[in-house]
């Protein structure tokens, strides 16, 4: 008998963690109060470990159980990101009233660092050879 269980939680489980990669960003950047989202996505989580603990089979079980842990991870990251985007490391959103209040006070950015060419770890960094003539 073929197992199919492995492929439905190796799906459920990188879905989910694409979505809270993805889905955070995006959901923090929209919404202008975080505690929202986050009971949301708590409640969400708790229902589907609960229907994970009285499921029909294994597979479903696990593929409840998978996602609705990521769903509380998604939550708490909501403050992670929050964090981030207070203090420059995650592009800010202007026409979030919250973000409009930490660019306001100067901690946060549009600027996506993210957003940049990729470079080679190998190769000194242009301002570093300069450095070096003038030492010399």
């Amino acid at each position: 008998m073929v197992q199919t269980s492995g492929l439905w939680l190796a799906i459920a489980t990188f879905l989910s963690i694409w979505w809270g990669h993805v889905g955070v960003r995006w959901l923090e950047a929209q919404s202008a109060d975080i505690r929202p989202p986050m009971v949301v996505l708590i409640i969400a989580g708790l229902a589907l470990n609960l229907v994970a603990l009285f499921a029909p089979n294994i597979t479903i079980s696990g593929v409840c159980s998978v996602v609705g842990i990521s769903l509380w991870w998604d939550a708490f990251e909501l403050v992670r990101q929050d964090r981030r985007v207070r203090h420059g490391h995650a592009p800010a959103n202007p026409a979030n009233p919250r973000h409009a209040r930490y660019l306001a006070a100067g901690t946060a950015t549009i600027h996506d660092p993210l957003d940049r060419e990729p470079s080679d770890p190998m190769e000194p960094a242009p301002h570093s050879i300069d450095r070096k003539a003038e030492i010399a």
